[in-house]
């Protein structure tokens, strides 16, 4: 049987080869790329509801009295939900149906939305605006639903690229956000932040009817609940982990707090938040775009290898912040946070590859059945995924914490910068120890896979 029958719209598809060339050519590359343009949809604005509040503090002048370091908790508090939900929103994946899961986490993001919509406006108590931010998390957990699912779709040699594109374009929506938050400053103003999640309402009822009437359930094993306790105990996932908290969890982090640095570093030449505006969205979209091309150099030269040099990069990057920080050079100290963003989604993209090849070899090793291996394969990836994710993401908290202290301590983010460049070092050595050297600490086919 090399073609799929057309099932009943919300029947899950129970005949799903994808490594099998002749259904792929025929069948399954048809519908696995038309359910990844309405993944990236949803994704996209699910970032976009998750950064929200990197914008929307920019519109919170001294009528709202929140000094800086409230500021950077407002963006940290969504950036930590969001990453404690990718555990749930992986699971719900093979609960619900990828499609399914689609609509229902789509529709969620209203909930922010509205939220936010009736709350901003000046007298506004910091607590509301603390619980509703911590509502906008929602968005984030769509990143792990959206990955799990279209992991499931593709076959091994064409992940990367797959995944690259999945999260890319979901990370576009970092930087879509911050545009429609330019946008409305220069035309409507500071004094009207409510039009900015206002605006989003309708493109997410219009992502969730996309996702209702053009993606598919797989039938998925109702044990793949269980992979996420399996992979727990795998000292692999763990590593993964620690190198996606060194590429997501600067590429999110610095989503949310560039904007604030800039204000507070540079304030004299950023005094408004149109001219801040200006610029935050810059790293976002080169970081996003950056994405597809590190699952693409991973499929080509191995997910381990360009990460690895991807790591000395950025430590090069974050020496580059510090100096022009020390120097007060506004270009060196743009140019170097640009090269950061841009970096880690060439390490996004990257990492993710490395998880699918690791844990195929493994299952692969494990089991004779090539069937059964390439079902534990895909339930263990699937949960690596949803978990790195969520370690990833709580990356971003971390450095939204590191700003807000060091800016509290020293008036500058140089303890800031310093910490981020020890981090790239410390994820650089685990690289090479881990999955790059000759013999590696863990001696098993799995280093070299990933290489």
């Amino acid at each position: 049987m090399t073609t799929l029958a057309s099932p009943t719209r919300g029947a899950p598809l129970d005949d799903w080869r994808p490594e099998d060339p002749v259904f792929w050519e025929h069948t399954g590359a048809r519908v696995a790329r038309r359910n990844l343009v309405f993944s990236v949809l949803s994704e996209h604005i699910g970032f976009s509801v998750w950064s929200l509040w990197s914008v929307l503090v920019l519109f919170l002048g001294p009528k709202y009295g929140i000094d800086a370091a409230g500021k950077f908790t407002l963006t940290a508090v969504p950036t930590a939900v969001g990453a404690v939900l990718r555990l749930p929103y992986t699971v719900a994946v093979s609960v619900f149906g990828g499609r399914n899961w689609t609509v229902i986490s789509a529709l969620l993001l209203l909930v922010p939305t509205v939220l936010a919509g009736l709350v901003l406006r000046p007298g506004v108590s910091y607590g509301t605006l603390l619980a509703v931010a911590a509502v906008a998390g929602v968005g984030g957990g769509n990143f792990a639903s959206s990955m799990a699912n279209i992991n499931a779709f593709y076959p091994q040699r064409l992940k990367g690229r797959a995944l690259g594109i999945n999260a890319g374009g979901g990370n576009l929506g970092v930087a879509a956000v911050q545009l429609v938050g330019l946008l409305v400053l220069a035309t409507a103003g500071a004094s009207h932040p409510r039009l900015l999640p206002l605006l989003y309402i309708p493109l997410i009822v219009l992502a969730a009817l996309g996702a209702a009437l053009r993606m598919d359930n797989l039938n998925v094993r109702r044990d793949d609940r269980a992979a996420l306790r399996e992979v727990v105990g795998d000292a692999h996932t763990w590593v993964v982990s620690l190198l996606y908290v060194g590429t997501f969890g600067s590429f999110i982090g610095f989503g949310f707090a560039f904007g604030q640095v800039l204000q507070v570093q540079f304030q004299h030449d950023f005094n408004t938040p149109v001219k801040v505006a200006y610029l935050t969205f810059l790293g976002p979209l080169l970081g996003s775009l950056a994405r597809p091309l590190g699952g693409a150099l991973a499929d080509r030269w191995g997910g381990a290898r360009v990460t690895l040099w991807n790591f000395a990069a950025m430590a090069v990057g974050a020496l580059t912040v510090l100096i022009a920080s020390r120097q007060g050079s506004l270009g060196l100290f743009v140019a170097g946070f640009v090269a950061l963003f841009v970096l880690s989604g060439i390490g996004n993209g990257s990492t993710y590859k490395m998880i699918p090849v690791i844990f195929h070899e493994r299952a692969v090793r494990s089991q004779a059945d090539p069937e059964r291996a390439e079902r534990t394969a895909r339930r263990h990836a699937t949960a690596v995924i949803g978990l790195a994710g969520a370690v990833g993401a709580l990356g971003g908290v971390l450095v939204n914490i590191a700003f807000r202290r060091s800016f509290q301590t020293s008036h500058n983010g140089d303890a800031a910068y310093l910490a981020f460049l020890v981090c790239y070092a410390v994820c650089l050595a685990v690289t090479w120890a881990v999955y790059c050297r000759r013999q590696p600490v863990w001696r098993t086919r799995s280093a070299s896979a990933a290489r």
